[in-house]
């Protein structure tokens, strides 16, 4: 008969920041206390499993109720004469008499263990071990100072005294069983070695199954913060899918370290990507502030490998963790360039023994502030779905399959050549370099701050002052800091005036932090209903500034209102601050209609309303580093075009026979250059000529009975995610605009921007719709009038 105890999925869990001498810390590796911990419980199991058999019974008779006639009711034997203190390990244990009675029942200690007369000595050691092992946890019980975590250890504790009075195995029951998630977390990283470091040569590859395996060692023996700590530092998290992997961890990988009756999982091989989520960021700071902290400790050997290549091994990690198209963590991940199934083998084990990794060390405190964090938890901008709706297509409509693949334009260059190329520039052998190699003289602005953040060097968090909740002295240091930043940087600004919006509840700032003061921030005012933030103050303090902070800091503040879905900023900025918000993508002309904005802001002599509009779809903190790898990509596609074309072709000789022309596309080689024949048709070379004519035929065209749906831009309003589909809107009236301002100096410009009117319908709208057939009957009169005014052939 097996013992089990049921532990409910969310239930408070076991506190490993408790004071249980085996779990020290929260977040953090495996200290010395864990390890001493362990031992010392072995040592004692040892002991008392090398004790007579008498000793041992009267052992597990504490345990074992009560066998004699008259249904005695006593679920334990207690000793008459119970030692004053407990008796020293050196001096030889008292002799045990069976007939010894209980002070309870008054019933003999053989009575309450007959049923242990005939059991075998293998079984009888393993009770005592588990008899320990509840020792242990009834003292941790009465230390531990959080209440969920007295409860589960109350409840592990129940288990396995249960296991003693039933002789069963433990077992705790739980709505799952391990493993959790599919593929785990060392089933991911494995994929991560090989679908980013599989062509590197051996010895390269080796450095980096090394680097693998320190990461996953420390995650198995990593202390995991509780539910409510984690919920005072970020509150916004899922505290309920933290609480259940949090008890799972406890129960099946973090208590059986020193509780060896209960089994033991490693963490790595029943948790996924959703543990690793909720970890990676804390544990990767603490391990590089660790690692630079004792960076004078580590051996030589160790020290290039933990400094260098480390963090830019978590980097690359840290990207696929929390990206949510990565491949690494499907089931059916695909490795080999032929794109077919391999063997996906083991190719990193983590070491069985509880010990740190590389160092040794005590675990880095964490401040645990209760403020939304920004940072270092960044996460990877997912690509965000087109979600059809509006009055141009009916969401209950799904598109097949086939329509819903972008259509293809002729030109496009094939995927299978975009991935060979990005191969060649992401290749992680130039990762083995040193860091400096990371910030050219062609950097990005925010290149230097965002290798900082994820160092572990800056943070970002968004903070407030608040009359509903208790006063956090963290939070309240770093608004009086903020003041402070403010103040100095904007002398013109009152200081009374600073002082009330930057403690305003209903104001927040963005802060900069480093080094546990704020260098830094943006305080804003959020008008959710109105679809507009104001930004009211923006600074760095002087002494660190020019390293790319205040770029970073507005790259955040974007991303941070996308997640809230408010995409318009509204700013005034004197004159020395248009320059630095027309660099973050600000200026004079208005998004928001005044409408909305008016009185709910306030006016500011001698500045400038200045305005930005969010796009959902770009994540603004890794935007610069996706232009340069598409900066990137262009160049090395250049590169291979002109490796293939530059062959020397035999000169022309036919000029020598008499030929006075010949047609270009008989020259060799001047098709593989990817030149085509342009359509023949006439060109106005006269502006005024070209302007009256083009102007006739777009008042042709929007006279036509199928021009309606294009009169005007596409409002979101009507046609919710119209702009994350289409990249490049075109209507008539902005034609007609721009024909005014003399924009059309070609008729290939005119052709290109009407033909983009049909091109986006169709790609927008089903076949069936009425918007599509418009499209295809005003696209035929437009080439009608087209070839009338004998602008091509007919």
């Amino acid at each position: 008969m097996s013992g089990s105890a049921g532990i409910q999925q969310g239930s408070p869990a076991i506190g490993a920041a408790g004071s249980a001498p085996a779990a020290p810390g929260a977040g953090g590796t495996e200290g010395s206390g864990a390890t001493v911990g362990s031992a010392r419980i072995a040592v004692k199991k040892a002991q008392l499993r090398s004790s007579p058999r008498p000793k041992k019974l009267e052992k597990l008779g504490v345990y074992s109720s009560c066998k004699a006639e008259g249904a005695c009711k006593c679920n334990s034997w207690k000793s008459q004469n119970p030692p004053p203190t407990p008796p020293r390990t050196d001096q030889q244990p008292n002799t045990v008499n069976l007939q010894d009675p209980c002070r309870s029942c008054s019933h003999t200690l053989g009575d309450h263990v007959t049923h242990l007369e005939n059991v075998s000595e293998e079984e009888m050691n393993r009770l005592l071990g588990i008899a320990l092992d509840v020792e242990y946890l009834n003292t941790c019980v009465h230390k531990e100072e959080d209440a969920d975590t007295k409860q589960v250890y109350f409840s592990l504790f129940k288990l396995l005294r249960k296991c003693i009075l039933q002789m069963g195995k433990p077992v705790v029951e739980a709505q799952e069983s391990p493993p959790f998630e599919k593929p785990s977390i060392e089933q991911g990283v494995n994929n991560f070695v090989q679908y980013k470091f599989s062509h590197l040569p051996s010895k390269e590859r080796q450095t980096i199954v090394e680097l693998a395996k320190m990461f996953l060692n420390q995650i198995n023996y990593w202390q995991l913060e509780t539910p409510s700590q984690r919920r005072r530092r970020a509150p916004a998290d899922d505290a309920a899918g933290y609480k259940v992997n949090y008890t799972r961890w406890l129960c099946y990988c973090n208590v059986p370290q020193f509780c060896d009756s209960l089994p033991r999982y490693e963490t790595t091989q029943i948790f996924g990507r959703t543990l690793l989520r909720s970890v990676f960021t804390v544990m990767r700071k603490q391990l590089l502030e660790q690692a630079r902290q004792e960076k004078d400790k580590l051996p030589p050997e160790k020290r290039t490998l933990i400094l260098t290549h480390f963090p830019k091994f978590l980097s690359m990690l840290e990207e696929e963790v929390y990206s949510h198209s990565s491949p690494i963590w499907s089931e059916d991940f695909l490795a080999g360039s032929s794109g077919g199934p391999i063997p996906i083998h083991t190719v990193i084990s983590a070491p069985p023994v509880a010990r740190p990794l590389y160092y040794n060390t005590s675990p880095v405190s964490v401040d645990q502030s209760s403020c939304g964090s920004v940072s270092p938890a960044r996460k990877t901008a997912s690509v965000l779905e087109p979600s059809p709706g509006g009055q141009k297509r009916k969401p209950s409509e799904p598109l097949p399959h086939e329509e819903t693949k972008k259509l293809r334009i002729v030109g496009d260059i094939p995927m299978e050549l975009i991935n060979e190329v990005m191969a060649t520039i992401t290749d992680p052998a130039s990762m083995l370099g040193p860091e400096t190699s990371l910030l050219s003289a062609h950097s990005a602005r925010d290149e230097a701050a965002r290798l900082e953040e994820r160092r572990g060097v800056i943070e970002f968090h968004v903070i407030g002052n608040s009359l509903n909740q208790k006063p956090n002295k963290r939070i309240l240091m770093w608004l009086v800091g903020l003041q402070n930043v403010f103040s100095h940087q904007l002398p013109r600004m009152p200081k009374e005036y600073i002082t009330r919006l930057v403690f305003d509840p209903k104001h927040k700032t963005l802060s900069l932090i480093k080094d546990g003061r704020v260098i830094g921030g943006i305080c804003f005012r959020m008008f959710p209903s109105q679809s507009f933030t104001e930004i009211v103050f923006c600074a760095v303090t002087s002494n660190e500034q020019v390293k790319g902070y205040g770029t970073h800091l507005m790259n955040h503040l974007k991303e941070y209102h996308i997640k809230h879905d408010i995409l318009n900023f509204l700013t005034y900025a004197d004159e020395y601050a248009i320059g630095y918000f027309k660099k973050q993508g600000f200026s004079k002309d208005i998004k928001v209609p005044k409408a909305k904005y008016l009185g709910y802001i306030k006016d500011y002599e001698g500045a400038t309303l200045m305005g930005c509009e969010l796009n959902p779809s770009i994540p603004y903190t890794e935007f610069s580093v996706i232009i340069k790898k598409q900066k990137e990509i262009i160049k090395k596609l250049i590169e291979r075009k002109q490796a293939q074309i530059r062959k020397v072709y035999p000169g022309l000789s036919c000029f020598k026979e008499g030929v006075r022309q010949i047609p270009i596309e008989s020259i060799p080689g001047i098709r593989e250059t990817g030149w085509k024949p342009v359509g023949k048709g006439k060109e106005l070379k006269d502006p005024d000529q070209l302007y009256s004519t083009l102007k006739t035929i777009l008042q042709h065209v929007k006279s036509h009975q199928n021009a309606w749906p294009f009169m005007e831009p596409v409002k979101k309003t009507e046609a919710p995610g119209y702009y994350q589909v289409i990249r490049f809107p075109m209507d008539l009236k902005t034609m007609s605009e721009r024909l005014k301002s003399r924009y059309y100096t070609t008729r290939k410009l005119f052709m290109a921007d009407m033909q983009r009117i049909f091109t986006n319908c169709r790609e927008y709208n089903p076949p069936e719709s009425e918007y599509y057939k418009c499209a295809n009957l005003l696209e035929k009169f437009f080439y009608t009038k087209i070839k009338e005014a004998g602008l091509i052939e007919k």
